[in-house]
Formats: structure tokens, C-alpha cells, sequence
């Protein structure tokens, strides 16, 4: 570790705020294509563990045919936990510490929640009255809330985790996912642990 990340763990150690139990991270397919992507992938696991119980990591695709290559490529990772990695249509709920999922992004994850439970109300299984919050989440790839999630590359709202991002702290920075460094994410890390969280209030 450099200096300059020594003293960004150093004021995060002394600071009054808790780190964030749960950091998820948004990238794109576009940004795995780029040299060493998985290498950063491999690192951020490890950063972010040292900090968080829970990591989920969501990977934006624009066509579901690249999906079962993009699988093979991330469950080759040498990452320090066990990774359950999801593509869009597999809800089986894992317990892993660092969760990886794929998919077209948090429109379509809602989108065929409903769906889902529309097919159990017309089945009988499911009355409309009794479809709450809860419902929706367990259709949901990962129901999880994270306190801090981290977009790269710009500064715009993703379509990700749109459900579950509701009340988390959104972290921007103009670092492509190829040039994101542990400084980045410890930057990320102070700012979360500087915010008032406000929970929708």
C-alpha cells in the first residue's frame, strides 16, 4: 500500500462513521473487455473485504447471449471469498459474501418480478392484497440493500439496483473502471463515512 492509501485507511480507522457494511460496485461489460479488467475485479474483493461483510457487484450487459461467457470469465476469479454469480433468470438465493450479477439492468429485474408475480396470482397461488414489499424483493437477484454503492466511469444514475439502492449512499467518480485504483476506493470509503445517511427522511 502507498502512502497516500495508508493515510486514507488512517482517516477512515479514525473517523467517528462506520464504514459501509455493504458496498456494491456497477460496471459494464464494456469495462471487463478492457486489459487487466478482471485483475482490478480481483484486487477491489479484496479492498472491499476488508471493510465490508457483504460485496455485490452487478455487470451491466446489453445483449443475454454474452452472458454465459461473461459467467466463466468471473467464476474463474482468484477472489478471496466464494462468489455466487447470477445471470438474469436465477434467483436461487446464495449466502456468499461476494455476490456477482449479470443481467440487463434493474428495469428488467423489476420488470420480471412482476411478471413472476402476475403468473402467481393467475395461478391462484398469490392474492393481489398480499403482494407487499417483501414479495417484490424475494424476485429480486440480489434483495440485499447496500449502504454504499460505486459507479465508475461518469456521473449519471444507473439502471442497476434501482429497487435496492433506494436509501444507499451513491458514490461517482470520473476513474474509468480500467484505471481504478484502492486510493479510489478508499476515497469512496472517508466519503461514505462523512455522509449523514438520511434513509429517505
Amino acid at each position: 500500500m502507498g502512502l497516500y492509501e495508508r493515510y486514507l485507511a488512517s482517516r477512515i480507522r479514525r473517523h467517528d462513521g462506520d464504514p459501509p457494511d455493504h458496498v456494491a460496485l456497477i460496471i459494464t461489460e464494456r469495462d471487463l473487455l478492457e486489459r487487466g479488467a478482471y485483475e482490478t475485479l480481483t484486487d477491489f474483493f479484496e479492498w472491499a473485504v476488508e471493510y465490508a461483510s457483504q460485496v455485490t457487484v452487478y455487470v451491466s450487459v446489453l445483449d443475454t447471449g454474452a452472458v454465459p461467457a461473461l459467467r466463466r470469465e468471473l467464476e474463474a476469479i482468484d477472489a478471496p471469498r466464494e462468489i455466487a454469480v447470477r445471470g438474469p433468470d436465477d434467483r436461487s438465493q446464495a449466502d456468499a459474501p461476494i455476490r456477482i450479477g449479470i443481467g440487463l439492468g434493474g428495469k428488467h429485474e423489476f420488470t420480471s418480478a412482476v411478471q413472476t408475480m402476475a403468473e402467481a396470482v393467475d395461478g391462484g397461488g398469490l392474492e393481489p392484497d398480499d403482494i407487499d414489499d417483501e414479495h417484490v424483493e424475494d424476485h429480486l437477484v440480489f434483495p440485499a440493500e447496500p449502504d454504499l454503492v460505486i459507479k465508475t466511469g461518469a456521473e449519471r444514475l444507473s439502471d442497476f439496483m434501482i429497487w435496492q439502492s433506494v436509501y444507499s449512499e451513491l458514490y461517482f467518480t470520473d476513474v474509468n473502471w480500467r484505471d481504478f485504483r484502492k486510493r479510489d476506493f478508499l476515497r469512496a470509503v472517508r466519503e461514505y463515512c462523512n455522509r449523514s445517511r438520511r434513509f429517505g427522511r
